[in-house]
Formats: structure tokens, C-alpha cells, sequence
């Protein structure tokens, strides 16, 4: 059965999108887990990232890498396995076992800070090559200053380099690089990004309720939002259809009447 038609909502497009991303974090999900959200919701999910070095020891992710295929559904490694297999020089092991198991995006980041500026480039403008490249902008922990322009800079370059998107950092717990230890959101960071590099090729990382409230708000709808928790995916939905209350009539068209 079709879903409802008789209200007034924001336009959704339907897959494969290019503004209104879902960046979906897999933690390990198990097998049975990942086919019933894919039965359920794959319409929901543009890209499913299989978090940190999951996929190095889960044998289990070859299969959901499949799954995740056959549901339309790309999937991309966590830029963490990248940064751990580039300081080992193992890049090239890591891009052929990543061909191996169908995985069709790869995450450029910096976030353990051991790379130089030149280094991540290489990294993207090489894998460009075979994969859909992610690059990530921003540091794992709230130790080094968090500078608006310099993060601009690097998404510049990194898109220059060959990255489809960047993201900015958020992690999975909503607490660094977009936002503060308590979760709030740096809005002048947002502000000065926004101003330099398109939003539909930046992709916020806001895995909490409040921060994709404050997104959608603030820039509509079709936000790119990644680190989403599989179980928040239909939550995150309501909140751009503006069909929960934090959000309604946000992009709507009875809210212009």
C-alpha cells in the first residue's frame, strides 16, 4: 500500500538524490538487523557508512556490503580504517580489499591528525579513481582549536581535489568539531562554511534530535545529515516532511499562505 498523499509537505526527491542525504553510521549491525531496516527503510538511506575499523574485523560486512547493494544503498568505510592504513602505507591493500568486498565509497579524514594537507589530497585525488570519496574535515577530539576559515579552506580544497562531498566533523556523539562538549551547535562556524562552500556538497554530521532540528531550520529540508543512528532514520524523516512539531511547517507549502 502507498503511503498517504493528502497533506502539504516539503518536496522530498526520490533516490539517488543529490540534496537531502541521510549519511547513515552502521556499528556493526547484525545481519538480520541490517535486512529487516533494509526491507523497511532503504528509501531513507542514502549512504551507509560502516563506522571506524568495523569493517576490518566484522566478517559479517562482506554480506551487509551486498545487502546494502542490492537495496540501492552505497556504502562507504569510516575514515579512521583510511588514516591507519595510510600511516601504515597500506593504502593500496586497504583500496583492493575495499574493491574485493563491493564497497563503492571511501572517507577521506584527518581526524587522528596525522596527515598533512598534501597527504589527504593524494589520498583523494587517488582514490577518486575507483571510489566515491567522502573527505571529512575536522579532528576526533575538542583538543585542537576549531577555526571557521581553516576548515572552509580544507573543504575548498578537498573538493578541489575530487571529494563528491565534504563532511564536518560532529562524531557519533554530537559533542566536537560542529559543537560544543554539551552538544550545542557553533552556529558562526555554520555561518562561515556556508558562505564559502555549497551546501549541497557539505554533509553535517548531527547524530542528535536537537542538532537536526537546528539544521533543518536553519537550512531547509534537504540538509545533508550523516552519523544518523539506524533507528533514528524514520524520526529524521518526520523532521524534514515536517511532520513533528520541532519542524513543522518548515519548507511547507501552507506556511507561505
Amino acid at each position: 500500500m502507498h503511503p498517504p498523499s493528502f497533506l502539504a509537505v516539503p518536496g522530498r526527491s526520490a533516490k539517488p538524490r543529490d540534496a537531502g542525504l541521510t549519511h547513515m553510521l552502521d556499528t556493526g549491525l547484525s545481519a538480520a538487523f541490517t535486512r529487516d531496516l533494509l526491507e523497511s527503510h532503504a528509501d531513507l538511506v542514502d549512504i551507509a557508512k560502516i563506522g571506524w575499523g568495523i569493517a576490518y574485523i566484522d566478517s559479517s560486512a562482506p554480506r551487509r556490503v551486498q545487502a546494502y547493494a542490492r537495496a540501492g544503498v552505497p556504502v562507504c568505510l569510516g575514515g579512521t580504517l583510511l588514516e591507519i592504513a595510510a600511516v601504515q602505507n597500506r593504502v593500496d591493500e586497504l583500496r583492493a580489499w575495499a574493491l574485493e568486498i563491493g564497497v563503492s565509497m571511501i572517507e577521506v579524514s584527518n581526524g587522528l591528525c596525522a596527515l598533512d594537507a598534501d597527504r589527504k589530497s593524494q589520498l583523494i585525488r587517488t582514490l577518486s579513481a575507483d571510489f566515491t570519496v567522502l573527505a571529512e574535515v575536522g579532528c576526533k577530539d575538542d583538543r585542537p582549536p576549531v577555526l571557521a576559515t581553516a576548515w572552509a579552506a580544507e573543504m575548498e580544497r578537498d573538493l578541489e581535489s575530487g571529494a563528491a562531498w565534504v563532511i564536518a566533523e560532529g562524531r557519533e556523539s554530537g559533542t566536537v568539531g560542529l559543537y560544543g562538549a554539551d552538544g550545542h551547535v557553533r552556529e558562526d562556524l555554520i555561518a562561515k562554511l556556508t558562505s564559502r562552500v555549497p551546501v549541497d556538497r557539505m554533509i553535517f554530521e548531527a547524530p542528535r534530535k536537537t542538532q537536526q532540528t537546528w539544521f533543518i531550520r536553519s537550512l531547509g529540508p534537504s540538509v545533508n545529515l550523516g552519523n544518523i543512528a539506524p533507528d533514528d532514520l524514520v524520526a529524521l524523516e518526520t523532521l524534514r516532511l515536517g511532520l513533528r512539531a520541532d519542524t513543522a511547517l518548515v519548507g511547507s507549502p501552507i506556511a507561505a499562505r
